[in-house]
């Protein structure tokens, strides 16, 4: 089991990329599974998810709004409190900013992408890294975007704070690195789940356009020929989670299905 015993942290829980990490941590063994997010609903959501796999694995619920440094502070020290130390931490939490052309975009929505996907994962980070650092050690995975690499038309913002993330995520990865804590992010592209499944419906009614004429003319561009489901993305971020990674640390790992291949 991949993250048999440990003590696992999941931000940004919700319908998507966010359950399936915890979930799936919990079925990879790990001894407990902290949730967090700002709605409670979706945390209680995540919780039966697990309970009902009947692991008996032991599940936190703790909700935190990633952009405020001092709930931040109480996720980490809640985790310890109750569990005596931090293994791993997903960064899974997100903004997707504004919907606009540059040249039309509130720099609001940009802010916002900014508090939440680089400066709240700043602070959830620093306050579980003090932690890692007094129990010898641990993984931090950053779930970050394809569109770092490959621009995306109106998600200018949400690339721009993903792209400042990956720049910090190396400077992490450089300095942490003396106390055995691994930093390593996983580009996610396209991801069939249920925010990607609502994108295709939206399009369809505006454009007139089939659900499927819509899905081939993304998945034309990917060369495994499928919008990868947002369980299977999960699986290669849990990856570095895990032993098999101890010795990887500073790497970015795309998970595109090959619709981005970095030279």
């Amino acid at each position: 089991m991949l993250l048999k015993d440990k003590v696992v942290i999941v931000s940004g829980i919700g319908p998507g990329l966010g359950q399936e990490l915890s979930t799936l941590a919990a079925k990879e063994g790990a001894k407990a599974v902290v949730l967090a997010a700002r709605t409670a609903a979706k945390l209680d959501t995540a919780e039966q998810e697990i309970v009902d796999l009947g692991l008996g694995t032991k599940v936190l619920k703790v909700t935190t709004d990633i952009s405020d440094e001092a709930q931040c502070k109480v996720l980490a020290d809640s985790t310890v409190a109750e569990f005596g130390r931090i293994d791993v931490l997903f960064n899974s939490a997100y903004d997707p900013g504004s919907f606009e052309p540059i040249e039309e975009a509130s720099m609001d929505g940009w802010r916002r992408a900014m508090d939440v996907n680089f400066f709240g994962t700043m602070h959830l980070t620093k306050a579980c890294v003090a932690h890692m650092k007094d129990s010898g050690g641990g993984a931090i995975v950053m779930i970050a975007t394809m569109v770092e690499h490959k621009p995306l038309a109106t998600q200018g913002g949400y690339g721009a704070s993903k792209s400042a993330l990956r720049c910090a995520t190396k400077h992490l990865a450089l300095e942490l690195g003396k106390y055995n804590i691994r930093v390593n992010s996983c580009h996610m592209g396209w991801m069939w789940g249920p925010s990607v499944e609502g994108y295709f419906s939206w399009q369809a009614q505006k454009t007139g356009k089939s659900q499927e004429e819509l899905i081939s003319e993304v998945t034309r561009s990917i060369p495994l020929g499928v919008i990868p489901d947002d369980g299977e993305c999960a699986k290669a971020a849990l990856f570095f989670g895990s032993d098999y990674a101890q010795v990887v640390t500073g790497a970015a790992l795309d998970v595109n299905g090959g619709e981005y291949m970095p030279v």
